[in-house]
């Protein structure tokens, strides 16, 4: 009797354990970057008497390096957070070791080395970004159970806002389907727009990851269904900014700007006292104090300010629509966008030329990548049918150029630059890995993306500086000057990643307190530790410098951030130019006129000239002797619309 007992209790205790290990539950998400497809999520719900269990794992491969996090998440019956622990990677370039742990009213917290202890009230959860799905998931279970409250504190710091946007009718596998959809604001800059089932399981999370890039969390079941969420999400941010700001003027309005000194960016000099008038969206008259003012204009006061063509971005990644108000308001009226989803920025650009949507004129450069580990995005050619195939799709969507990225075989590169150029395309991009930059160019390329492939063919003294008088760094300049390269040098992305973390970031961007505050989060752990810092200051040095080379030379340079602080970068590229021995003039120059010229549009826009774009900002100071003046925007005017710049700036969570 005794080993009978003895065996039932045994059998009792291994079903148990094996109820335990089976979980209730299951799931996948596959994450993307840019669409393409590269790793996934998997979650399994374990029910135990007093709470449920969410054991997470979260691995994507980007560019190469891989991004892995593990999480376990567990509350009790009624979906309230108990405890959450999240370690691993949340992008290429950031780590997360949180754990939290939820007693009554008390949270005791490790967030990396850092210990804390909060006394919580209201509505609690812990989330630590927008990884993993899973989390958000039980998050929007919980805000359900709790009657939708219209906000969470979030635990390690912040607090987010759920709203109940709509549904999406949508037809799958051949059959109408109906998803609920959400956006959570406050996990990352901006809006996140989330679509569940009626049931409440997640079906999709269109987000940013923590290095910025757009990144989509898609359950594996629904996975046809991602570009029209991608097409349909670009068209749902542009109308909110579109609803929720003053309506401008209309374009057809008279637009009298009085009283300030007008740039000439073309020559460098300034009229002062000047007189401006705008008409449908165009300059049309440029005069001195005492022009007449047509009868009905609208009257802009500039007396004392500076009036001056509206910046370029010529390196945007118009990641999301809150780029669109961002990039106005820091005075940026038209950006390149360097690679992006073809439906996403497709349905962006055609929502801001409607009036449907804020943003800056877009010109779109369509990436394509070669096969491989390193690949991104998801037009791909690794041959040459399939060069030609997506350089015309591409052309077909209206894309002003085409974007080689890293990837791409050499002996694709020529092929890809002949049917641009065949398509009337220029083409611009990265120097793919096997290739320098003189056998990109000799193999079609227009313009080059980043400084480091120029200073990448030139000499280096042992420090990694470059020696500019050495015959080898010559001839690299001569040989970009004779075949009219175009540089985007990027430098403020290199001056980013390479600074020192412990310096005070308001150094390189003055209104950083004015971020939103996941921004701030995200910028605050760029850099690098003192002693790397030290070995690659004279590289940087010579990167500053190659600009001035370049430039000396003849060589168009137009400005590009490379995304960096939203719409502010653009001033800090310039600061840098005359930091690197550029005047004031011919900085503004390569963000005004010479980008406008390198696209085909110096016709059109880029300077104030009459019959050009009114294309317009107002700020204070002089630029022309002062270039951080440039920062300082009060009036944008854009296709003859007039915004103001602190309105933008809060419609997307600046402090400004």
């Amino acid at each position: 009797m005794k080993n009978l007992l003895s065996l039932l209790f045994l059998s009792f205790m291994l079903s148990q354990t094996r109820a335990q290990d089976i979980p209730a539950d299951s799931g996948v998400f596959l994450l993307h970057k840019f669409e393409q497809h590269i790793g996934k999520e998997t979650y399994k719900i374990y029910n135990y008497k007093d709470s449920k269990k969410y054991v997470v794992d979260f691995k994507f491969v980007d560019r190469g390096s891989p991004v892995p996090l593990k999480a376990i998440l567990r509350v009790n019956p009624v979906a309230e957070p108990i405890e959450l622990f999240v370690k691993g990677n949340t992008s290429r370039f950031s780590v997360i070791n949180d754990s939290i742990r939820i007693n009554g009213n008390v949270a005791d917290m490790k967030v990396s080395d850092a210990t804390y202890k909060k006394t919580i009230s209201g509505f609690t959860f812990p989330v630590t970004g927008y990884s993993p799905a899973t989390v958000q998931q039980a998050l929007l279970q919980y805000w359900n159970n709790k009657k939708q409250p219209p906000s969470i504190t979030t635990l390690p710091f912040g607090a987010l806002q759920i709203k109940n946007t709509g549904v999406d009718n949508l037809t799958f596998n051949g059959k109408p389907i109906t998803f609920k959809r959400y956006t959570i604001s406050g996990l990352i800059w901006g809006n996140e727009l989330v679509w569940t089932d009626n049931a409440g399981k997640l079906i999709c999370i269109l987000t940013i990851d923590a290095e910025g890039d757009k990144t989509e969390m898609m359950r594996e079941q629904y996975e046809t269904l991602l570009p029209e969420l991608i097409k349909r999400a670009a068209g749902y941010g542009m109308a909110a900014f579109t609803k929720a700001a003053h309506a401008p003027n209309a374009a057809s309005q008279t637009i009298a700007i009085t009283g300030g000194n007008i740039v000439d960016v073309v020559n460098g000099t300034s009229t002062p006292n000047g007189v401006l008038l705008l008409q449908n969206g165009l300059i049309t008259k440029i005069g001195k104090a005492g022009t007449p003012i047509p009868k009905g204009a609208q009257v802009i006061n500039a007396t004392g300010k500076t009036i001056m063509p509206g910046l370029w971005d010529m390196h945007a990644h118009f990641e999301q629509t809150e780029w669109g108000p961002a990039y106005l308001a820091a005075g940026v009226t038209t950006v390149r966008d360097c690679g992006n989803e073809l439906g996403f920025i497709d349905a962006i650009q055609q929502a801001i030329d409607s009036g449907k949507g804020i943003g800056p004129k877009i010109l779109m450069a369509g990436i394509i990548d070669g096969k491989g580990p390193m690949a991104l995005g998801i037009i791909q050619a690794d041959t040459r049918e399939e060069a030609i195939k997506a350089v015309d799709t591409y052309k077909a969507k209206g894309f002003a150029q085409i974007k080689i990225y890293s990837s791409a075989k050499p002996a694709i590169v020529k092929a890809i630059c002949d049917e641009a150029h065949k398509q009337g395309l220029t083409v611009t991009g990265h120097i793919p890995n096997g290739m320098t930059l003189k056998s990109g160019v000799d193999s079609g390329m227009n313009m080059v993306n980043h400084v480091q492939y120029v200073y990448s063919i030139m000499k280096k003294n042992k420090d990694r500086s470059v020696n500019f008088d050495d015959s080898v760094s010559i001839a690299a300049i001569k040989f970009i000057k004779d075949h009219n390269t175009v540089i985007d040098p990027t430098v403020g992305v290199y001056e980013l990643a390479c600074r020192n973390v412990k310096d005070d970031i308001t150094r390189l961007e003055p209104a950083f307190n004015t971020l939103p505050l996941p921004l701030q989060t995200q910028f605050k752990t760029y850099g690098e530790d003192s002693a790397t810092v030290a070995k690659i200051a004279p590289m940087l040095g010579s990167m500053k410098m190659i600009v001035k080379k370049l430039y000396d030379a003849g060589v168009p340079i137009v400005a590009g951030t490379d995304m960096g602080f939203p719409g502010f970068s653009v001033a800090r590229e310039l600061e840098l130019y005359v930091e690197a021995g550029l005047t004031p003039a011919q900085a503004l120059k390569t963000g005004t006129i010479t980008p406008a010229e390198v696209m085909g549009l110096g016709k059109q826009t880029g300077s104030i000239t009459t019959g050009k774009n009114a294309d317009i900002i107002i700020v204070d100071g002089d630029p022309l002797t002062n270039i951080s003046n440039v920062r300082n925007v009060k009036v944008v005017i854009k296709a003859g619309k007039v915004y103001d710049p602190g309105t933008l700036h809060r419609m997307v969570g600046f402090s400004k």
